[in-house]
């Protein structure tokens, strides 16, 4: 596996988010993390990224420990979007994904056809390119979000990292943004995204890697690891597994809050039934 981490201990300050805990991202994977909030998974993603630096154990990229690649080599290696990040104020949207090609330039070579042709794809593809003159703060949220993606595009790595990145985003523009990053993993390149969004994790994921408190419960195929238990163990929901009917992959289905009102309903109304039925009849003994 080119990405790798054994033996992580994640901590913020005193904070231990994760100890022990082991991952492999399988190459030319499209491998989705998730789990409940505040359980690492963001975390987990940034240690892969070298944003985090373990307390413990280390993260390997292509064979070595990331921590000791210069800078430049990881990213022209590995690409991140975060979940969140800084805008410089008055850049352009242009400029922005521009700085994406930063990683494979060098005093001998600086800006080329080849860059202008790399900003010009991503921007196509995640559907900025209109807005190219356009300062990145005026932009809705889910614009800035498409913006930063084409920049990570524009990075051009084998390896890419999203941080939940259909953030902000409207339901079509969510699955536009998985759509493209489904064709990007089939062009070939490693995707590790953290989702919030079970099915569309299960839709477009094919190593799923399911956390809770820290640690690893589950990984593999959806097909293979997602079941009703597995929900209500990890995420304290009840549910049905049912296969999407588009794509066969499995198809959450929250037991709905109605059922469990009505549910409880009739089971009260049997309980009285039962009490009423059980119960001596008291009868007066009419007068003489």
């Amino acid at each position: 596996m080119r990405l790798s981490g054994t033996g992580l201990t994640l901590a913020y300050d005193r904070r231990i988010v994760a100890s022990g805990l082991s991952v492999g991202i399988p190459d030319g994977s499209f491998t989705v993390i998730v789990g409940p909030n505040a359980c690492g998974k963001s975390t987990l993603l940034r240690a892969l990224a070298r944003m985090v630096k373990p307390r413990a154990g280390a993260v390997h990229l292509d064979g070595a420990v990331i921590g000791s690649l210069p800078s430049k080599e990881v990213a022209r290696r590995l690409g991140l979007l975060p979940q969140s990040s800084f805008v410089p104020d008055g850049i352009t949207v242009a400029d922005l994904v521009s700085r994406g090609r930063y990683p494979h330039q060098r005093l001998t070579r600086q800006w080329s056809p080849a860059d202008a042709a790399a900003v010009a794809e991503a921007m196509a593809a995640t559907g900025v390119a209109d807005l190219a003159d356009r300062c990145v703060d005026e932009l809705s949220g889910g614009q800035r979000q498409r913006v930063w993606l084409a920049m990570v595009l524009a990075q051009d790595t084998p390896i890419l990292l999203l941080d939940e990145p259909t953030t902000f985003l409207d339901i079509a523009h969510q699955v536009e943004v998985l759509d493209l990053c489904a064709g990007l993993h089939e062009q070939g390149r490693t995707l590790v995204a953290v989702l919030h969004d079970l099915n569309q994790a299960c839709r477009h994921a094919t190593h799923l890697i399911v956390m809770r408190d820290g640690r690893v419960v589950a990984e593999g195929d959806p097909l293979s690891i997602v079941t009703a238990d597995l929900i209500a163990d990890v995420f304290g929901l009840r549910c049905e597994i049912i296969p999407d009917p588009l794509t066969g992959t499995p198809l959450i289905v929250p037991h709905a809050r109605w059922r469990a009102i009505r549910e409880h309903t009739i089971d009260e109304a049997s309980d009285r039934r039962s009490i009423t039925s059980d119960s001596p009849v008291n009868v007066n003994p009419s007068r003489s």
